[in-house]
C-alpha cells in the first residue's frame, strides 16, 4: 500500500516536472504578449494518467511553476487554478469514457479534451479581464481587448489535445499508468 502511495506521488511529481518543461521549453509567441506552448497536453495527460484529483494537482503546480520561472508572476495563481481544473475536467471526462469500452483511446483523448481546453480558454479570458478590471479598466473595454488573445489559447488548447493523443501511449507504456491495471489495459492499448 505504501509503495502503490510513493509510486504515484513520485509519478505525480514527474508528470508535473513534464508539464513545466513542456511549457516552457518551446514557446511560439504571440501578439498579446503571450506564447503558445505544449505545456496543455501534459495537463491532460496529468488528468488521465493521475486520475482528476491528483492530476489537478500535478498540473497544477506544474503549469505554476512554469509561470514563476518565466516571470510572469502575475499569472502564476490563474495558471494553478484554471490548469488544476482543465486536469480535473479531462481526468473526470476521461474515466467516464473508458466505460464506454468501443470508444478508442486517442478519441478518448479528443473527446475529454476539448471540453477541458475550453474550460482553460475561459479561464483565462475570465482571469485577464478580472486583472485589467482590477487595473482599473472599464470592463467591457477590458472583454474587447483580452478576446483577441482568445484564437491563440484556442490554437494552444487544439495542440495540446493533438500532442496527448500522441504522447499519451508513450507515457502509459512507459510506466506512467502502471499504478491502475485495470483501467490501463482498457484505456491504453493503443
Amino acid at each position: 500500500m505504501v509503495n502503490q502511495k510513493t509510486r504515484r506521488m513520485v509519478m505525480a511529481a514527474l508528470l508535473a516536472a513534464l508539464t513545466t518543461a513542456a511549457t516552457m521549453v518551446i514557446r511560439i509567441p504571440t501578439p498579446t504578449l503571450g506564447y503558445i506552448h505544449l505545456g496543455d497536453s501534459m495537463v491532460l495527460i496529468c488528468g488521465i494518467l493521475l486520475g482528476p484529483g491528483l492530476g489537478a494537482a500535478a498540473a497544477g503546480i506544474g503549469s505554476m511553476l512554469a509561470d514563476l520561472f518565466s516571470g510572469f508572476t502575475a499569472w502564476a495563481p490563474g495558471t494553478f487554478a484554471i490548469k488544476a481544473l482543465t486536469a480535473l475536467v479531462g481526468g473526470s471526462l476521461y474515466r467516464l469514457c473508458l466505460k464506454r469500452e468501443h470508444i478508442s483511446p486517442p478519441l478518448r483523448v479528443i473527446l475529454c479534451g476539448i471540453p477541458a481546453e475550453a474550460v482553460m480558454v475561459a479561464g483565462y479570458f475570465l482571469y485577464e479581464v478580472g486583472m485589467m478590471a482590477l487595473a482599473g479598466s472599464d470592463l467591457s473595454a477590458a472583454a474587447m481587448a483580452v478576446l483577441a488573445g482568445v484564437p491563440f489559447n484556442v490554437v494552444q488548447g487544439l495542440t495540446g489535445i493533438v500532442v496527448g493523443v500522441v504522447l499519451l501511449p508513450v507515457l502509459s507504456h512507459a510506466g506512467a499508468g502502471a499504478e491502475m491495471p485495470s483501467r490501463r489495459r482498457k484505456s491504453h492499448n493503443f
